[in-house]
């Protein structure tokens, strides 16, 4: 039981090494946790942020990590040494969510503009896609190859934008998408739905609905569910009842 933090944390995320876990929250901090034989030790509490911090995002070597403060700014952390690097931030907007490419050399940022903005490390903007491209609390994610940005594009609908093409591929649900995972061979797509269920979607070629998951609870919170166990077979998700549910697809 890690109890560092001051308020509540609202994400966790073990880095891709398993080395450490990062942890954001209400109090306005995010602690690096590293993993050790004897459990888990504070390596750097980071502060910067104004607002509380609603995600993080590390990058594919882990040697740096993103910070999104709630329609703020993304700060740039390197790891080793607990300094903030850069801090991205966008005159007229707000910054809502982050994720790293995957070649570790720019990052992506959704707006409270609805835009979706592409930056170097130096926090030189290199491209920006406007219109209704993302919501103002809203998870973001990309594909392996760099090409497709998938975001929640409007209360019920996930947007799948190719970067390159420009097309654009959508899911459409009936209910309010709370958040979303993205399988690891970034063939699935996991939505959590208001109405307290979790939808699995495979997105190759027209997104098909193939499965639909209930049994956990949720009437206040934004509950996260994800991938996990070998080949990613089972589905693992947060409860209001003080349970974990995990389903096998």
């Amino acid at each position: 039981i890690l109890e560092t933090h001051d308020d509540e944390v609202w994400f966790v995320q073990f880095s891709h090494n398993g080395q450490y876990l990062a942890s954001a929250s209400n109090d306005q901090t995010a602690i690096i946790w590293e993993v050790g034989v004897n459990g888990l030790s504070v390596k750097h509490r980071l502060s910067g942020h104004q607002k509380p911090i609603s995600s993080v995002s590390w990058s594919p070597n882990d040697e740096e990590l993103l910070t999104c403060g709630v329609e703020e700014s993304i700060r740039r952390w390197d790891v080793s040494t607990g300094k903030c690097l850069q801090i991205y931030e966008k005159a007229g907007a707000a910054l809502v969510s982050c994720t790293w490419f995957p070649s570790g050399k720019h990052i992506l940022s959704g707006l409270s503009d609805k835009s979706i903005c592409m930056w170097e490390l130096d926090g030189k903007e290199v491209e920006s896609w406007k219109g209704q491209k993302s919501l103002k609390i809203s998870d973001l994610d990309i594909t392996d190859d760099g090409k497709e940005i998938i975001s929640i594009c409007k209360p019920n609908t996930i947007l799948l934008f190719n970067k390159e093409t420009k097309d654009e591929r959508f899911i459409e649900e009936t209910q309010t998408i709370t958040s979303f995972s993205l399988s690891k061979d970034n063939k699935f797509l996991l939505v959590n739905l208001l109405n307290q269920e979790i939808h699995l979607w495979n997105i190759e070629g027209d997104p098909k609905l193939v499965g639909k998951y209930k049994g956990h609870r949720r009437s206040r919170f934004i509950i996260r569910s994800c991938f996990g166990g070998l080949k990613q077979a089972f589905i693992a998700s947060g409860s209001e009842d003080s349970q974990v549910w995990i389903f096998i697809h």
